[in-house]
């Protein structure tokens, strides 16, 4: 089925674009944006599965100790530069380089208007694939890009200030990344495991990026790291120009919460002698943006046009609940005479023997640390 995006030449395969190659049902390419200062942290979510022929989006706040969400769900437009749902819409006004969010959902407690401007080139992370034994459980791609924001922003009926210098990150990426409604087959053979810490660090010169996956026994299956030049006027924000330099051998040292799955600090080792350490600020549930969410998780069918809304106390939050332990902390980074901003997000389900983790969703074993956030 041909539509206006056809007209652009940015075929991959011989399909109009509305039709994806494969077929999989698992496929999505989803725009993911998060914002912060220290205070406040907001995320927006919004995912097409055009196998599925859902589109959904989710806006979430954490602001004077709560954490807000509105949610929308619906049916996929055949035109994919409508990537709008409910009263949720993302605009791609300069690719690569600007995007406006607007949330119209006064009756949860939610309304926005903000722009994202890059400081940094888009990065490409490495492609990203795995199998349990027959079955294809992610093959997917992400651009990550460093932003600042300027907008308006009400949670709860108050105004949250946008302050010069709330800095943030946007991630693109699409392919296929199961989804909690699963496709009918034999049950898994192993315990669920996932270990994943993503890193995207804002300064005021450059940034850092670091993302790994690792199995169980900690040996990584997929990383990357990489120092990622704040833009000047004009500045390139792809190709071969970009400046962006890739490191080699970085490791993470994390300081486990006790009885949690969350870190109290963490440090990223570069070298020798060269460690960006990680202090905690606050804590997202990335719930509030649909991941692992009991009622709106990612993909999921509820009806033409739904919308739906939630608020928690953060300090209820702070549980073992499989929708409450994928989290992205905002955390203070320090890098040599560095101060930045970013976050760490950190999903770990299953058996991780470097943190001492040997079940589904055990704690952390007790041991001396930090105060958590």
């Amino acid at each position: 089925m041909l539509t206006p995006f056809d007209d652009y030449p940015v075929h991959q395969t011989p399909l109009p674009v509305a039709h994806v190659e494969g077929g999989h049902p698992d496929h999505y390419d989803r725009f993911w944006f998060n914002g912060y200062d220290g205070e406040m942290y907001f995320a927006l979510a919004l995912g097409l599965y055009p196998n599925r022929g859902i589109i959904d989006a989710a806006f979430s706040v954490v602001h004077d100790d709560v954490q807000r969400s509105v949610f929308a769900s619906g049916r996929i437009p055949l035109d994919r530069t409508e990537t709008r749902v409910g009263p949720i819409s993302v605009e791609i006004v300069e690719p690569l380089r600007v995007n406006r969010i607007r949330v119209d959902a006064a009756e949860h407690g939610l309304v926005a208007d903000l722009t994202a401007v890059a400081r940094t080139p888009a990065y490409e992370e490495p492609r990203t694939s795995q199998h349990d034994g027959t079955r294809l459980l992610t093959d997917s791609t992400r651009a990550t890009q460093m932003v600042s924001w300027t907008g308006q922003l009400t949670a709860g009926g108050e105004d949250v200030r946008i302050r010069t210098g709330t800095y943030g990150t946007k991630d693109r990426s699409w392919g296929v990344r199961g989804l909690v409604d699963r496709i009918p087959g034999a049950p898994r053979s192993a315990t669920p495991q996932v270990f994943f810490l993503w890193a995207p660090l804002n300064f005021a010169d450059e940034c850092l990026h670091y993302m790994v996956m690792e199995d169980e026994a900690g040996n990584p299956w997929t990383d990357t790291a990489a120092v990622l030049p704040v833009l000047a006027e004009g500045g390139s924000v792809f190709g071969p120009d970009t400046g962006i330099r890739r490191l080699r051998g970085v490791r993470h040292q994390i300081r486990w919460a006790p009885g949690l799955r969350r870190s109290n600090g963490a440090a990223l080792i570069l070298g020798e002698g060269e460690a960006v350490e990680l202090e905690p600020l606050l804590s997202f549930r990335m719930k509030g943006a649909g991941y692992l969410h009991p009622t709106w998780a990612h993909g999921r069918w509820h009806d033409e046009l739904a919308v739906g809304g939630e608020a928690h106390k953060v300090a209820e939050l702070d549980v073992l609940a499989i929708d409450c332990v994928h989290v992205q902390q905002v955390v203070r980074a320090t890098w040599g005479g560095r101060v930045g901003l970013g976050v760490l997000e950190q999903a770990v389900i299953g058996p991780y023997r470097p943190g001492g983790f040997r079940d589904l969703l055990d704690g952390a074993p007790s041991a001396p640390s930090a105060p958590g956030v």
